[in-house]
Protein backbone atom coordinates (compact mmCIF):
# COMPACT_ATOMS: atom_id res chain seq x y z
CA UNK A 1 0.00 0.00 0.00
CA UNK A 2 1.52 3.35 -0.96
CA UNK A 3 1.63 6.32 1.42
CA UNK A 4 -1.33 8.21 -0.05
CA UNK A 5 -3.48 5.09 0.02
CA UNK A 6 -2.58 4.66 3.70
CA UNK A 7 -3.49 8.28 4.42
CA UNK A 8 -6.75 8.13 2.48
CA UNK A 9 -7.92 4.85 4.04
CA UNK A 10 -6.55 5.18 7.60
CA UNK A 11 -9.17 4.69 10.27
CA UNK A 12 -8.96 4.70 14.08
CA UNK A 13 -9.48 1.15 15.28
CA UNK A 14 -10.98 0.39 18.69
CA UNK A 15 -11.69 -3.34 18.38
CA UNK A 16 -9.10 -6.01 17.68
CA UNK A 17 -8.88 -9.73 16.91
CA UNK A 18 -6.50 -12.19 18.53
CA UNK A 19 -3.69 -12.63 16.04
CA UNK A 20 0.00 -12.32 16.75
CA UNK A 21 1.94 -9.63 14.92
CA UNK A 22 5.24 -10.92 13.52
CA UNK A 23 8.30 -9.52 15.27
CA UNK A 24 9.66 -8.04 12.03
CA UNK A 25 6.43 -6.08 11.46
CA UNK A 26 6.42 -4.83 15.06
CA UNK A 27 10.05 -3.74 14.71
CA UNK A 28 9.27 -1.97 11.44
CA UNK A 29 6.53 0.00 13.20
CA UNK A 30 8.96 1.04 15.95
CA UNK A 31 11.68 1.83 13.42
CA UNK A 32 9.28 4.10 11.53
CA UNK A 33 8.90 6.14 14.71
CA UNK A 34 12.64 6.27 15.30
CA UNK A 35 13.24 7.53 11.77
CA UNK A 36 10.84 10.48 12.03
CA UNK A 37 12.30 13.92 11.37
CA UNK A 38 12.68 16.31 14.29
CA UNK A 39 13.65 19.94 14.86
CA UNK A 40 17.41 20.28 15.26
CA UNK A 41 17.52 16.47 15.02
CA UNK A 42 16.70 16.41 18.77
CA UNK A 43 14.73 13.16 18.49
CA UNK A 44 12.99 13.96 21.82
CA UNK A 45 11.22 10.61 22.11
CA UNK A 46 11.49 7.26 23.81
CA UNK A 47 9.24 4.34 22.95
CA UNK A 48 8.22 1.76 25.54
CA UNK A 49 7.12 -1.44 23.83
CA UNK A 50 4.51 -3.30 25.85
CA UNK A 51 3.97 -6.85 24.65
CA UNK A 52 3.39 -8.76 27.87
CA UNK A 53 -0.33 -9.69 28.01
CA UNK A 54 -0.63 -9.01 31.75
CA UNK A 55 0.90 -5.55 31.30
CA UNK A 56 -1.37 -4.82 28.33
CA UNK A 57 -4.32 -5.73 30.53
CA UNK A 58 -2.98 -3.51 33.32
CA UNK A 59 -2.74 -0.58 30.89
CA UNK A 60 -6.56 -0.42 30.82
CA UNK A 61 -6.39 1.12 34.28
CA UNK A 62 -4.40 4.08 32.92
CA UNK A 63 -5.90 4.40 29.43
CA UNK A 64 -9.17 6.09 30.38
CA UNK A 65 -10.43 6.30 26.79
CA UNK A 66 -8.82 3.09 25.57
CA UNK A 67 -10.10 0.04 27.37
CA UNK A 68 -9.55 -1.88 24.14
CA UNK A 69 -5.79 -1.76 24.85
CA UNK A 70 -6.01 -5.23 26.40
CA UNK A 71 -7.15 -6.71 23.05
CA UNK A 72 -4.01 -5.80 21.09
CA UNK A 73 -0.84 -7.73 20.40
CA UNK A 74 1.39 -4.84 21.45
CA UNK A 75 1.31 -1.20 22.49
CA UNK A 76 3.80 1.63 22.36
CA UNK A 77 3.94 4.26 25.08
CA UNK A 78 5.36 7.41 23.52
CA UNK A 79 7.47 9.35 26.01
CA UNK A 80 8.80 12.82 25.22
CA UNK A 81 11.53 15.04 26.60
CA UNK A 82 10.08 18.49 27.42
CA UNK A 83 13.58 20.00 27.44
CA UNK A 84 13.22 20.00 23.66
CA UNK A 85 11.05 22.95 22.59
CA UNK A 86 9.30 20.92 19.90
CA UNK A 87 8.95 17.61 21.80
CA UNK A 88 5.21 17.23 21.27
CA UNK A 89 5.24 18.18 17.58
CA UNK A 90 8.27 16.03 16.80
CA UNK A 91 6.93 13.05 18.71
CA UNK A 92 3.56 13.39 17.00
CA UNK A 93 5.42 13.05 13.69
CA UNK A 94 6.93 9.81 15.03
CA UNK A 95 3.44 8.62 16.04
CA UNK A 96 2.07 9.27 12.56
CA UNK A 97 4.99 7.35 11.01
CA UNK A 98 4.25 4.37 13.26
CA UNK A 99 0.49 4.44 12.65
CA UNK A 100 0.85 4.69 8.85
CA UNK A 101 3.47 1.94 8.77
CA UNK A 102 1.21 -0.27 10.87
CA UNK A 103 -1.74 0.46 8.57
CA UNK A 104 0.34 -0.57 5.55
CA UNK A 105 0.64 -4.00 7.24
CA UNK A 106 -3.11 -4.11 7.94
CA UNK A 107 -2.61 -3.31 11.62
CA UNK A 108 -4.96 -0.92 13.34
CA UNK A 109 -4.22 1.68 15.97
CA UNK A 110 -5.90 4.55 17.77
CA UNK A 111 -4.37 7.53 19.58
CA UNK A 112 -5.30 7.17 23.24
CA UNK A 113 -5.52 10.68 24.60
CA UNK A 114 -7.23 10.41 27.96
CA UNK A 115 -4.63 8.93 30.28
CA UNK A 116 -3.84 8.74 33.95
CA UNK A 117 -0.34 9.97 33.18
CA UNK A 118 0.81 10.12 36.80
CA UNK A 119 -0.23 6.54 37.48
CA UNK A 120 1.17 5.30 34.17
CA UNK A 121 4.49 7.04 34.73
CA UNK A 122 4.77 5.32 38.11
CA UNK A 123 3.68 1.92 36.71
CA UNK A 124 6.26 2.07 33.89
CA UNK A 125 9.01 3.71 35.99
CA UNK A 126 9.22 6.77 33.71
CA UNK A 127 11.41 9.55 35.15
CA UNK A 128 9.51 12.65 36.33
CA UNK A 129 11.40 14.95 33.92
CA UNK A 130 9.76 13.21 30.95
CA UNK A 131 6.23 13.36 29.55
CA UNK A 132 3.83 10.76 28.17
CA UNK A 133 2.37 11.92 24.85
CA UNK A 134 0.13 8.94 24.13
CA UNK A 135 -0.29 5.20 24.25
CA UNK A 136 -0.70 3.52 20.87
CA UNK A 137 -2.34 0.09 20.64
CA UNK A 138 -1.43 -2.04 17.61
CA UNK A 139 -3.14 -5.16 16.37
CA UNK A 140 -5.06 -6.89 13.64
CA UNK A 141 -8.75 -6.10 13.31
CA UNK A 142 -11.83 -7.16 11.40
CA UNK A 143 -11.42 -5.16 8.20
CA UNK A 144 -15.20 -5.20 7.67
CA UNK A 145 -15.54 -3.00 10.76
CA UNK A 146 -13.03 -0.36 9.62
CA UNK A 147 -14.37 3.02 8.55
CA UNK A 148 -15.39 3.20 4.92
CA UNK A 149 -16.00 6.60 3.44
CA UNK A 150 -14.23 9.45 5.19
CA UNK A 151 -16.42 12.43 5.89
CA UNK A 152 -14.18 15.46 5.54
CA UNK A 153 -14.82 19.09 4.78
CA UNK A 154 -14.74 19.91 1.10
CA UNK A 155 -11.61 21.33 -0.50
CA UNK A 156 -13.42 24.62 -1.10
CA UNK A 157 -13.87 24.94 2.69
CA UNK A 158 -10.20 24.51 3.62
CA UNK A 159 -7.97 25.21 0.60
CA UNK A 160 -6.90 28.82 -0.03
CA UNK A 161 -4.80 30.03 -2.95
CA UNK A 162 -2.00 32.49 -2.14
CA UNK A 163 -4.03 34.33 0.53
CA UNK A 164 -6.62 33.33 3.09
CA UNK A 165 -10.13 33.51 1.70
CA UNK A 166 -9.12 33.08 -1.93
CA UNK A 167 -10.68 29.80 -2.88
CA UNK A 168 -9.61 30.17 -6.51
CA UNK A 169 -8.89 27.37 -8.93
CA UNK A 170 -6.60 24.56 -7.85
CA UNK A 171 -4.99 22.09 -10.21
Amino acid sequence: MDVFECVSTLSSIRSYIKKEVPDEVMMEVLEAGRLAPSAHNDQPWQFILVRDKARLSDLKRYCKSGGFISQVDFAVVVVTDPSSKWHEIDSTRAVQNMVLTAWSHKLGSCWIGRLDKTGLMDYLHIPENLNILTVLPFGYFDENLAGGVKYRKGRDEIFHLNTFGNTGKFA
